[in-house]
Parts: structure tokens; C-alpha cells; sequence
């Protein structure tokens, strides 16, 4: 029996990543695609909650969703789908996710929605932008796919996988990394609407604070696919008994 995997992304329905992954992990799996319909670059994990949504389907069979990526793999998951996949995977993006990246990310969100509901979920993201050797990157992710498939581990996991835009001869080697370090992102970027109204883009990425070799992003400088193990509890573990005293001896 084929293995099940629900596919998302992003950047929408139609981005080339998604539709060429989909192509490679068709071949020996049964791939449902749930994606936004347009791009959700940055949505993160947010869910709509103010209206309702819409589902459709495309003349390829994809379904898209007029919602964010956590939308479509919520849909997918508690409506649509009549049982649970084996995996959830998201991807490929349209440029990389590091570092504070995967605080941002609807590819890394996506793959999160799916991990919330047990199921082990894959994110990835090829780090640079429109599309370079993304017939390498689809093969790397594929096989990344199948050997997660293949060897499932005794507890759901979350991985967040960015692929360097090289040629399939050029990658040297997969390594597993913690998230680097480089927030603050630089300043937002002023403008005016043709109104003589100010606008503000959101400004780029910081300057990295901490790419030491056992960071994704070392891995990505020196050719390597990264593999960084998320988990979701944001308890500050460390600060509990400092918190404890602070607000006994306060309150």
C-alpha cells in the first residue's frame, strides 16, 4: 500500500516547487496537494478566523484554499481528507527559511499544522530565490521524503530542511543543525503611495549573530542540505524558579 502524504506550501497552488515535488513524490506515493491560492509568504501560523473559507480544485487535481497555509493543512486534516496521512510535507519554498525564518514562515507553519495533529511533517526550502536548480532540490527533497517514509521514528517529528541552489554533482552532504542567529532584521523601508502617503516595506534579514559551524546557516555556506529538528513548547524552562521568586517576592 503506497504511503500517504499531504502536501502544502506557501507560495501557492501553481508555484513551481510545489507542483515539481509533487511530481517526484506522485511517483511512489499517494499525494494529496492542499495549498493557498495565492502566496502567504510570512502568514506564519495564523488561522482565519473572521470568515469563511473556500475550497477548490484545480484542473490538475490540487486543491487550493483562499486562506493561509495553516488554513489549508487544518482544512485538509479536520474536513476534507477521510483519514490522516503518514506525513505531512510543505514546500518547496520559494527561498530559504534560517534562523528566526521559521518564526515568520507559512512553509514552516504548514508543516507545523500537521505536526500539532501528530503526524510527522517535513518544511522545505530551497535558499534562493526564483528557482535555481530546483530540479535538484525536488530530487533531494523527494529522497528526504521517502527515507522519512520508509523509517518513521517513534515519535512525530518536525524538520525544517533548506536546500542550497546547487547542481545535483555540487551538494556535498545533508547535516543536522540547530537554527543560527541573526535578528534584528535591518530597518523597514520608507516610501509614499501615489497620495503623498507614507508606506513602510518590511526591511531584509539582519546581519548573522551567529552562524557557527553547527548552524544551518554554515551548513548552507558550505554547500550542504541543513535539517534542523523543531519543537513547539516556548516554556522558558530555565526561568521558571526565577519567575517564581520574582513574583512572590512582588505580589
Amino acid at each position: 500500500m503506497k504511503p500517504k502524504i499531504l502536501l502544502s506550501n506557501d507560495d501557492g497552488y501553481s508555484a513551481k516547487g510545489i507542483e515539481l515535488l509533487y511530481e517526484k513524490l506522485s511517483t511512489w506515493a499517494e499525494v494529496t496537494v492542499f495549498a493557498p491560492e495565492v502566496n502567504h509568504s510570512g502568514a506564519s501560523n495564523s488561522l482565519t478566523v473572521s470568515r469563511p473559507l473556500n475550497v477548490r480544485q484545480a484542473t490538475n487535481g490540487f486543491y487550493y484554499v483562499n486562506g493561509t497555509p495553516s488554513d489549508c493543512v487544518h482544512i485538509a486534516l479536520t474536513g476534507v481528507m477521510q483519514e490522516l496521512p503518514d506525513l505531512v510535507v510543505s514546500g518547496i519554498n520559494n527561498g530559504a527559511n534560517l534562523c528566526e525564518d521559521t518564526l515568520y514562515s507559512g512553509t514552516v507553519a504548514a508543516a507545523t499544522e500537521g505536526f500539532l495533529f501528530g503526524i510527522p511533517s517535513i518544511a522545505f526550502s530551497l535558499t534562493a530565490r526564483n528557482w535555481p536548480n530546483i530540479e535538484a532540490a525536488a530530487d533531494i527533497a523527494n529522497e528526504i521524503v521517502k527515507f522519512a517514509s520508509a523509517h518513521p521514528q517513534e515519535k512525530p517529528t518536525l524538520l525544517n530542511v533548506n536546500i542550497p541552489p546547487l547542481p545535483h554533482h555540487e551538494f556535498d552532504q545533508i547535516q543536522v543543525t540547530r537554527l543560527g542567529k541573526r535578528h534584528p532584521s535591518q530597518a523597514v523601508i520608507q516610501s509614499t503611495n501615489p497620495h503623498g502617503e507614507p508606506i513602510y516595506w518590511i526591511g531584509p534579514v539582519g546581519e548573522v549573530l551567529d552562524g557557527a559551524d553547527d548552524t544551518d546557516i554554515a551548513a548552507i555556506a558550505q554547500g550542504k542540505v541543513s535539517i534542523t529538528p523543531l519543537r513547539l513548547d516556548l516554556t522558558h524552562f530555565d526561568q521558571l524558579n526565577q519567575i517564581e521568586k520574582w513574583i512572590k517576592g512582588n505580589v
